[in-house]
């Protein structure tokens, strides 16, 4: 049966090799059943490598190559190995609660199962909270699992080794909370193991997509990356047989976990998204996709003190439903004569908690004299919300935004920011801002509609959504009541 190609399609080495200790983590891993695949132990060499000193030959490790080829085997292996041989402190980070919970559940099988009585006696205790889990061994290693966020491994030290899974999800905030753990590392090894696939649009990390190219432009030093992606975007009209031999190029596990029938219906699936299965399963990288919607430096110039808020101007609101019901941000805009505009986070809740509170904010007859427009995005609760806003507003005041709205308030949104012509309070220690901040700097575009139009999107969207649907509201509005009055 035929196989994928073994050998990475671009890789970067740099740093004295004296010898490896993968052949050592590979028999480890063979005695509890895991049998690496020919590319893998290249892998393994690598991350294995050590200098004359017996440290890592490399301090930073990079691998991208396309989804379920089995990047976690290679690394199942390689924690294995430094935990219960080496000892080492270990932290294993990923963008989801339920990817590091699924890596702990891997690892800690051997150390639980008794037909391994050589890793159940190491064994000092095995933490199960979830969101906390990890393994403690009577070695002295040790590998915690967690999720990332912005202040995620703050107060973590002495770790030997962090892994970023899914790395194309890796912020610069988060990277910030995690990287400085390594630096009172006790016994002087270091490690880095970036892993995941090319970002796509849907992507908010912009550290993987930096740190690849960085080292596959050469000069770094004590560095190594493997990437199994394709060089070009296959054309719009190519078929299954044209990007076969890319299939093969791009995919070292083909024919060994992978095959031709499923792929070619991943294909068939992809119903002519050639670029979005070039990103799934030809591992192509396009250079924009892995960029954050809005610069974080940027949005943080932005930021006024409380002392310096606008309280006069035209008021406008915009409230977002995100299309599951599971968050409704309310976010309120300014807008002064010389066409600048501040806006600010209200406060979110979900359509459980039900609409009450919105309509004791917006629902009384001085908030209606004041304010001159509310535009309300999302199709589950919109329509009940607007109803109820009926009774204290004029038709004419009440936008129930259609896509062509969204996607032109988010494009007036985005060259307001690039003129510096929107501000928003830098929040101090306000929960409802923070909440505005993170999900601005954590904002990616998503594409909407069928003309090639986008909004921001991302796990935490909805109140960035809605400061851009009231901005809109704002400028679009021909309503202009009392905008004197003091609400914010």
């Amino acid at each position: 049966m035929r196989k994928g190609r073994q050998e990475p399609r671009r890789a970067y080495r740099e740093g004295e090799v004296a010898y490896t200790e993968a052949d050592d983590a590979i028999a480890l891993g063979e005695d509890f059943g895991i049998s690496p695949f020919p590319w893998q132990r290249l892998i393994l060499a690598d991350w294995c490598a050590c200098n004359r000193y017996g440290k890592p030959t490399y301090v930073t490790c990079g691998l991208d190559v396309p989804r379920q080829n089995g990047k976690n085997a290679a690394l199942e292996v390689y924690e294995l190995y430094r935990l219960a041989v080496c000892g080492w402190h270990i932290l294993h980070t990923a963008h989801r609660v339920k990817t590091a919970k699924k890596a702990f559940n891997r690892l800690a099988k051997y150390f639980a199962d008794e037909r391994h009585p050589e890793l159940t006696g190491l064994v000092e205790r095995i933490r199960r909270t979830n969101g906390e889990e990890a393994i403690f061994l009577k070695n002295g290693g040790s590998i915690e699992f967690i999720a990332r966020t912005n202040g995620t491994a703050r107060g973590f030290d002495d770790i030997q080794l962090v892994v970023y899974d899914e790395a194309q999800e890796l912020t610069d905030t988060q990277y910030d909370a995690i990287a400085y753990t390594l630096s009172a590392s006790s016994t002087g090894e270091r490690q880095i193991i970036y892993m995941g696939t090319p970002p796509n649009e849907r992507s908010a990390g912009t550290v993987f997509a930096r740190v690849r190219k960085s080292i596959l432009e050469g000069g770094m030093r004590r560095m190594c990356w493997a990437s199994w992606a394709t060089p070009k975007l296959p054309p719009k009209d190519c078929t299954f047989a044209d990007i076969l031999d890319e299939i093969y190029e791009s995919n070292p596990s083909m024919g060994y976990v992978l095959d031709e029938g499923y792929t070619e219906s991943e294909f068939a699936g992809a119903k002519g998204n050639i670029s979005g299965f070039a990103h799934e399963r030809l591992g192509w990288w396009s250079g924009s996709s892995s960029a954050s919607a809005i610069d974080e430096a940027l949005w943080c110039s932005l930021a006024l003190k409380k002392a310096d808020v606008p309280t006069i101007g035209k008021k406008a609101f915009g409230v977002k439903f995100s299309p599951d019901g599971s968050q409704i941000a309310l976010c309120a805009c300014r807008l002064q004569e010389d066409g600048s505009a501040y806006v600010e986070h209200i406060g979110q809740g979900t359509l459980a908690d039900g609409l009450s509170w919105l309509t004791s904010f917006l629902c009384t007859e001085q908030m209606a004299d004041t304010t001159a427009a509310i535009a309300v995005d999302g199709r589950n609760g919109a329509a009940a919300l607007i109803d109820r806003l009926r009774d204290y507003y004029p038709r004419q005041a009440l936008y129930a935004t259609s896509t062509a709205n969204v996607v032109a308030a988010t494009s007036m949104f985005s060259q307001a920011l690039i003129d510096k012509a929107v501000a928003h309070w830098d929040g101090g220690d306000d929960d409802a801002q923070a909440a505005l901040n993170a999900s601005a700097t954590e904002a990616r575009k998503r594409l909407i509609g069928s003309d090639g139009g986008w909004a921001y999107g991302g796990d935490n969207s909805t109140p960035i959504e809605a400061a851009v649907i009231a901005y809109w509201a704002a400028k679009t509005t021909k309503r202009d009541p009392d905008g004197g009055c003091v609400i914010l």
